[in-house]
């Protein structure tokens, strides 16, 4: 049956409004080439959505075409705001954005192991309501009857440890501060009005890594989490799985060879993670003679792999150049263990080295990943290094609150039936 005129007008809407999110603001013209609709309904679509104050004229297209055909219409940024969280044990970095992306504030505090959960949560929390408060002095004037601090429309927050998959909260883990689970709950209590989307770091991270990143032309990876900790996250037909517990991708507990011992169902000690969480590349560094000095707030794994790379690297090799590629060889020949676990049950035909670990060793490390993987794995499989590194959590975070925001903004489109002008 063809569709009745309220719902063709929602589906135009939307259209319309997808279209100016994915190629950002575009003409008139250009939106009637795009859609195939007529010059006519493409007035009336962009009459009603600059009506509702989804859209607005941002200016023109080119310099020899002045007049109404020439108009550049794009989504009102200022609409709403996002915040994104990065929640890692030693603390917390969040940025927030208008609905288009554009970051606004970015800001983060350390969190030490001795802090009481209400100070972190606290510290936390008040992070990002400095935060929301410079994007709000950042951002547009509020229109008439617009209150400043309602912009905030959604969080994201990405988060280590398992994400219940019925209720979307963070569930009690062994190993991780309480103050984490207390500080979505808080969040929600201090901005009532925005909406909160929890995800474990390592899947934000594929996400991420996916849309903007090294995995942009993959439906189906996995990506390896190498920083304080390991994690992997698995994309598979384009879809992120979760599993039935939210626990897909706990590879720090995926026992292998080579550690002392056994995990537990309550610690990874003896699992993947005694080979590739940062402590264990340190000590790993040490045997081979490998020092380096770490960054702030980063894994020193960083620093030794950085360091690394760059003698293996650097234009007159010396003897640091073999020692540096002992250790690299060392450390793929670990990595490989949990890959080709990984490979074997999953068949992912690419694997991304993620995380700031990931990032550090770039083409090197995962040129020599790969080679051991297809001595290990008969399925071809190929090895990428992440580009994103330790800032693809807040990237997936934002690109999460941004895709939920605009999905309920742009749902009360005037198009939609039984919803009127927002």
């Amino acid at each position: 049956m063809p569709a009745s005129p309220s719902t063709a007008r929602a589906i135009n809407d939307r259209l319309a409004l997808r279209l100016l999110q994915q190629q950002g603001p575009l003409t008139a013209g250009q939106l009637k080439q795009l859609t195939g609709l007529s010059r006519p309904t493409v007035a009336d679509l962009v009459e009603r959505l600059a009506a509702a104050g989804l859209i607005e004229v941002v200016g023109e297209a080119g310099e020899q075409r002045r007049g109404p055909n020439a108009r550049l219409y794009g989504i009102v940024a200022d609409r709403a705001h996002l915040a994104a969280l990065d929640v890692r044990t030693e603390g917390v970095a969040v940025l927030v954005s208008d609905l288009v992306g554009r970051v606004l504030a970015e800001a983060s505090v350390p969190i030490g192991d001795d802090t009481g959960t209400g100070t972190a949560v606290e510290q936390a929390v008040s992070l990002v309501e400095r935060a929301v408060k410079e994007a709000e002095a950042a951002g547009a004037p509020p229109r008439a009857g617009e209150r400043t601090w309602g912009r905030l429309h959604t969080l994201g927050i990405g988060a280590p440890g398992l994400i219940d998959p019925a209720t979307g909260e963070l569930r009690d883990s062994s190993g991780l501060p309480e103050w984490h689970r207390r500080l979505v709950a808080a969040l929600q209590e201090r901005f009532p009005d925005a909406r909160a989307h929890v995800e474990n770091e390592t899947n934000l991270a594929a996400l991420a890594e996916q849309r903007e990143g090294v995995a942009r032309d993959r439906d189906t990876f996995v990506l390896l989490w190498l920083g304080h900790g390991t994690g992997a996250a698995v994309v598979l037909d384009g879809a992120l799985r979760r599993g039935a517990s939210g626990g897909t991708g706990e590879i720090g507990f995926l026992p292998v060879p080579g550690t002392d011992g056994l995990p537990s169902a309550t610690d990874c000690e003896g699992g993947f993670h005694s080979l590739a969480g940062s402590v264990a590349i340190a000590e790993l560094a040490r045997e081979h003679g490998r020092t380096a000095r770490a960054h702030a707030d980063e894994p020193v794994a960083v620093a030794l792999v950085r360091a690394a790379v760059a003698a293996v690297d650097a234009p007159d090799p010396g003897a640091d150049a073999a020692a540096a590629a002992r250790f690299l060889d060392a450390l793929a020949d670990r990595l490989a263990l949990g890959v080709a676990s990984v490979v074997a049950v999953l068949d992912p035909g690419c694997v991304v080295l993620g995380g700031e670990v990931g990032q550090a060793g770039g083409e090197a490390l995962a040129r020599r990943v790969a080679t051991r993987l297809r001595r290990m794995a008969p399925l071809p499989t190929e090895v990428r290094p992440a580009v994103l590194g330790g800032g693809a959590v807040l990237r997936g975070a934002l690109l999460t609150a941004r895709d939920a925001a605009q999905d309920d903004l742009f749902g009360t489109a005037p198009g939609t039936p039984g919803v009127g002008p927002a």
